[in-house]
């Protein structure tokens, strides 16, 4: 069975495409459920209204898929509570100089 460590390994992959820090460092996954080939992904965007939220999305679900063990990503946003830039790593911070 995937591991919520494998999920969020692959998320590593995913990028904001206006920002060039992971979904993960950015601290956009709120959570992750697994049950029997099916993820279930929580997530927020930087911005309500966001106009690349649709591609991050997308590119999320695609990147699961990939997982030898996924059958089925579900994918829903929430904006509660709202990101804020202090749920960034602190190497995501870095990289954007916020240290």
């Amino acid at each position: 069975m995937v591991t919520k460590e494998e999920i969020l390994e692959a998320l590593k992959e995913v990028y904001d495409p206006e920002i060039p820090v992971d979904i993960v460092n950015l601290g956009l996954i709120y959570d992750v459920k697994i049950e029997d080939g099916k993820v279930k992904i929580l997530m927020t965007l930087t911005a309500i209204g966001c106009p690349v939220g649709p591609l991050i999305v997308d590119m999320v679900k695609l990147r699961l898929l990939k997982l030898e063990e996924v059958n089925e990503v579900e994918v829903e946003l929430t904006f509660d509570p709202p990101w804020t830039p202090d749920r960034m790593s602190e190497d995501a911070k870095k990289k954007l100089g916020m240290e």
